[in-house]
């Protein structure tokens, strides 16, 4: 048993290593991440410890426990290949046993920055509520049930999940992390401002509740001691050791099922991928006189209909393009909502949907990777190009023109200004049509790779590229957008120019129109001439 906890901690150490020598730029990134992590965990546990003695702190420290353990239950579904002995089927293949295993596999995971970054804010949560000799000595064993309580109910997860892990859909999580994060900061920023409004004494109810739940009820358990409730601190501690037997008794069990079931290795699971029953099935006769799908039945004929219903699969199966998209339309409304919703927001902050939602135009060959080549041979002249530039681009307004058009209605009710709305909404078609105008230029003319493995979304040495794509065309997408932007301007500031803002609504969609197309007949030519040199940037990832 000690042998394999120590062969396993010294696999996870020279699996870091090895990571960190595989280019310095990697090693820059690790050194960067653990600075920065590192430095918040240690001015949080100074702030946790600034609490000490307030007499809302133990709620502060119950849900910072409970939020650290939730984000140990979700990372290995969105960051699967962050640690790569999360992946049990790496080991079916050696004489090892799952109950020795475990074991093993939890000393492993204590190794790393993540159990750090947890084990300081551990520290300041126990020590925000621990007050006297008997506390101190409780909080050394919360402190432990705690960390291991994380780690295990990470370990559990991931080997609950791990067929969905090595998947495509486990990919598709992956990659969606960055909503995640962007939804989560939304959150603790509307949650932080409602705090600093109304105090602290408003996470009561919430601690009340956590004090009991593992691993929170560890902590909870040294607020007990503190205050001289032994039998309350007892039953506090002992629902954490059951919740950690509970793990990893279930993480044992999906161990042993994983270790002893025939598919449970990678090579028997590849061998039985290519035998022959599946694939002479999809063969046969049937296949080919299966029906179009309902999609295609609903988008035009042609060229047109055909770009269309590729580039809305892109976004509903490619997972890089997928979790653009999803990002876009959760910032997209997430922004203008939340600040409607916290009383400081404007109609104007509606825009951003478009705003968001017409990125996606940008860099539309660099999705297609090395597959570009089937595009290019399709294309021989300015007019092809443009048919294929159009329809991508009305693949995109499918989406954004509703999407906009609901953001928008959703921030005035919730604003209650619906004298606006006609301006807003004409100054969101605007910008979407200029965006959609510079998106397509930027395309031919400022291309680059899209790795397809990997959270990277750059190949390397194109950084450049895409810097100049993006906020180069958001930049253009402003100054095209400029003179609806004045004439709203125009409107709001002259005595009676109130009586004519609902102009802007048809001025603004015949403009975002206008300026569309004039965007995709410039792109064209450009496209046309330029094919060899697109396909040789898009295909470096």
């Amino acid at each position: 048993m000690t042998g394999l906890t120590s062969t396993v901690v010294r696999l996870k150490l020279s699996l870091l290593r090895n990571g960190l020598r595989q280019s310095g730029g990697r090693r820059a990134a690790f050194v960067a991440s653990a600075v920065v992590a590192l430095l918040f965990a240690a001015l949080q546990l100074l702030g946790l410890l600034a609490l000490r003695g307030h007499a809302h702190a133990d709620a502060v420290a119950l849900l910072g426990t409970a939020v650290l353990a939730l984000g140990w239950a979700v990372m290995p579904l969105f960051f699967p290949s962050g640690d790569e002995t999360l992946d049990p089927t790496r080991l079916v293949m050696l004489p090892l046993r799952p109950r020795p295993l475990v074991g093993a596999l939890l000393a492993a995971s204590l190794v790393g920055i993540g159990p750090l970054f947890t084990l300081l804010l551990l520290v300041g949560c126990v020590l925000s509520v621990a007050h006297g000799a008997a506390a101190y000595v409780t909080g050394a064993v919360a402190l432990a049930l705690a960390l291991l309580v994380c780690v295990a109910l990470a370990r559990a997860v991931a080997t609950a999940n791990v067929r969905l892990l090595t998947s495509r859909k486990g990919r598709d999580l992956a990659v969606l992390s960055g909503l995640v994060i962007a939804v989560g900061a939304q959150l603790v920023n509307f949650g932080a401002q409602r705090l600093g409004s109304a105090g602290l004494g408003q996470l009561a109810p919430v601690a009340d509740v956590l004090r009991w739940l593992p691993p929170a009820s560890a902590v909870g358990a040294v607020r007990s001691v503190s205050e001289g409730s032994y039998g309350t601190a007892t039953a506090q501690l002992l629902l954490s050791v059951a919740a950690l037997a509970l793990l990893i008794g279930g993480w044992a069990g999906s161990l042993t099922r994983l270790m002893t079931s025939p598919w449970g290795s990678p090579l028997l699971e590849r061998s039985r991928k290519l035998g022959g029953g599946s694939t002479l099935q999809a063969a046969g006769p049937g296949a080919r006189e299966r029906p179009s799908s309902g999609l295609g039945r609903l988008l035009p004929t042609g060229r047109t209909g055909t770009v269309m219903e590729r580039s809305l699969r892109y976004i509903w199966r490619d997972p890089k393009t997928k979790a653009a998209w999803v990002t876009s339309l959760a910032i997209g409304l997430i922004v203008p909502v939340f600040n409607a919703l916290q009383g400081t927001g404007s109609i104007y902050f509606a825009c951003f949907a478009a705003g968001m939602l017409g990125i996606q135009m940008y860099n539309q060959f660099g999705q297609d990777t090395s597959a570009f080549w089937l595009v290019a041979t399709s294309i021989s002249s300015p007019r092809d190009a443009y048919a294929e530039l159009r329809g991508r681009a009305l693949a995109l307004l499918v989406i954004t023109l509703p999407y906009a058009t609901l953001v928008t209605v959703l921030t005035t009710a919730m604003l209650g200004d619906w004298a606006r709305l006609p301006e807003v909404l004409g100054l969101s078609f605007a910008l979407l049509g200029a965006m959609l105008a510079t998106g397509a230029w930027t395309s031919a003319r400022f291309p680059y790779s899209i790795p397809q493995e990997g959270h990277k979304n750059v190949a390397p040495g194109q950084a450049g590229l895409a810097w100049i794509s993006i906020f180069g065309g958001m930049v253009a997408a402003a100054l095209v957008c400029a003179p609806v932007i004045a004439l709203t301007v125009w409107l709001n500031v002259s005595a009676d120019g109130d009586a004519w803002t609902w102009l802007l609504l048809p001025v603004g969609a015949v403009y975002g129109a206008v300026v569309t197309g004039t965007g995709l007949r410039l792109a064209a030519p450009r496209t046309a001439r330029y094919l060899p040199e697109i396909l040789t940037a898009v295909s470096k990832g």
